[in-house]
């Protein structure tokens, strides 16, 4: 399976910045689906606010997915990899 890879950051309560990518099959395209997958991700999170716009999340590039990550996304739809002050 193909992925798009949307490159996320935004701001913790703390200052500091996540970094997460947001991995969604490359035949969903609308940003605003991608960026509600993100937004539910960050619901448990301690971010400044739970809103996701172009300027937070950019499409970054297409790659084939390896198969733990296909199945969260038949799972769930998306799936998130965690890369800085996500924890």
């Amino acid at each position: 399976m193909n992925v798009s890879v949307w490159d996320t950051y935004v701001q913790r309560q703390d200052g500091k910045h996540m970094h997460f990518d947001i991995l969604v099959p490359d035949t969903v395209i609308d940003p605003k689906q991608i960026f509600d997958f993100g937004k539910s991700y960050l619901v448990d999170k301690p971010v400044l606010q739970h809103t996701l716009t172009a300027s937070e999340c950019q499409f970054c590039h297409i790659e084939t997915a390896p198969d733990h990550i296909i199945t969260i996304i038949e799972q769930q739809g998306y799936a998130i990899i965690e890369m800085e002050n996500c924890k």
